[in-house]
């Protein structure tokens, strides 16, 4: 059996074996990757041309270009009865995801691992507010964000704070999944206390060292600690919540190759290749739009990222509001985001074009700040032609989030404050029951 792409490079042949019973049928199929490993998919036949008459219900094998031969037995599999199929599981995730961060990507990436295909539930501004307080981020601007997330396969809008079994059945999702830290409504009750009951709930662990609540913070306290400038901290006496406060994050390569899961490796030859520099701080709806613009412009598109120093440089004040780290993980959670090239040079070189044969160079709307030596960091695109000035036709900034974090501070401070305190005493409890449970399950001497 062998493996071949039609001619019109729109199709990829599959010779079925004679252990499937169609020797010599040929079948004709659209490549098409699997959403969520990126290796072989079986799926009912997708049939484009075909040489010979398909057996009715017959399957193909959809490759990936890197993929290879498929086995007799991969054939076999596609042609089984849908009976003998495994069931798709699907995994139900809500949450506010207010100004998002790579901890909400982080809990999207683990719950897909969970199964198959991936619903998230996004809460209303009118839900938010009567549970926690008045969000940053518009709902609309949630919703779009969330979309832009490439472990998430379906976004259902104003899902309710607490998790119903009807919003399971009514998604025919199997079980929801929700971190180990805790989330409750304005009384205090467990929003997942329903599906836990019914047995149709699971966790994976919170990603430490960032939540809204810590961002939110960074962003009215105006300090630079959370890149790397040292603050004392010793006069600090209050008792924060193991949920939203903690330890600084800090980069691993593992949790960089996890983030990596699903991108190709390198530009293939018939690739257009888009270049797009920046800070790309808060990663918010601005972003995805513009993002969303250099795919319409290209196939592969590369963030060039500048480094903390740099960005404060030319933005001034606290920025950025995430370390180089945070924003590099949340770059490449984002469906759109290629590569990633971390610590990018300000100015654009020659080099850096012809190592990464870019063949467009894009830069937003907003104003070009000069290099350290007052040149144009874009002379060199500009000079071969290929610099694209493109409009995102999104209005939303990151200084506009700042801005209306500083305009609500009052009430993001009571926000917070509430959130943490009910936070602690919920941890504590928690502690006092586990005490008591293994003090009670102690074998006595």
């Amino acid at each position: 059996m062998g493996v071949a792409r039609h001619p019109s490079g729109r199709a990829t042949p599959i010779y079925l074996s004679s252990s499937a019973g169609f020797s010599s049928t040929v079948l004709y199929c659209t490549t098409l990757y699997c959403t969520k490993c990126y290796r072989l998919r079986l799926v009912y036949c997708q049939c484009v041309y075909t040489s010979q008459q398909v057996p009715t219900g017959a399957a193909a094998v959809m490759l990936s270009s890197d993929q290879g031969d498929t086995s007799s037995s991969d054939i076999d599999a596609a042609l089984s009865p849908p009976a003998k199929r495994r069931k798709q599981i699907r995994v139900w995730v809500d949450g506010c995801f207010d100004i998002i961060h790579y901890g909400h990507a982080n809990a999207m990436r683990q719950a897909k691992k969970l199964g198959d295909y991936l619903v998230v539930g996004v809460h209303s501004d009118a839900e938010i507010t009567k549970n926690k307080g008045p969000p940053v981020m518009k709902e609309q601007e949630r919703y779009k964000l969330v979309r832009a997330i490439k472990w998430v396969d379906e976004v259902v809008e104003d899902a309710p704070y607490c998790c119903t079994l009807e919003s399971l059945d009514q998604y025919n999702c199997d079980f929801c999944a929700h971190g180990d830290d805790i989330s409750s409504t304005s009384d205090g009750t467990d929003a997942y206390h329903i599906v836990k009951k019914a047995g149709r709930y699971k966790e994976y662990k919170r990603t430490a060292g960032v939540s809204t609540t810590d961002l939110v913070g960074r962003m009215l306290l105006m300090t630079k600690g959370h890149f790397g400038v040292k603050t004392d901290s010793s006069e600090d006496q209050t008792v924060h919540s193991p949920y939203t406060t903690g330890v600084r994050f800090l980069a691993t390569s593992k949790k960089i190759v996890q983030f990596q899961e699903g991108m190709v490796n390198e530009p293939g030859p018939d690739d257009t290749i888009v270049y797009v520099p920046g800070a790309f701080d808060l990663f918010h709806v601005g972003h995805v739009d513009l993002l969303e613009k250099c795919k319409e412009l290209g196939t592969f598109i590369i963030v060039g990222l500048h480094n903390d120093w740099e960005v404060n440089r030319y933005k001034g004040k606290n920025f950025p509001i995430k370390n180089l780290q945070e924003r590099v993980l949340s770059l490449l959670a984002c469906r759109y985001v290629s590569d990633v090239i971390i610590d990018a040079p300000y100015s654009i070189s020659a080099k850096l074009l012809d190592q990464f044969k870019v063949d467009y160079v894009v830069h937003g709307s907003t104003s070009i700040f000069p290099a350290l030596d007052g040149s144009d960091p874009y002379q060199v695109a500009k000079d071969r032609g290929i610099y694209r000035k493109v409009e995102s036709g999104s209005s939303i900034t990151t200084d506009i989030i700042v801005q209306r974090v500083i305009q609500n501070r009052q009430s993001y401070n009571r926000r917070n404050s509430t959130k943490e305190q009910r936070e602690v005493l919920i941890h504590k409890e928690e502690m006092k029951r586990r005490q008591s449970e293994n003090t009670d399950g102690a074998t006595p001497t």
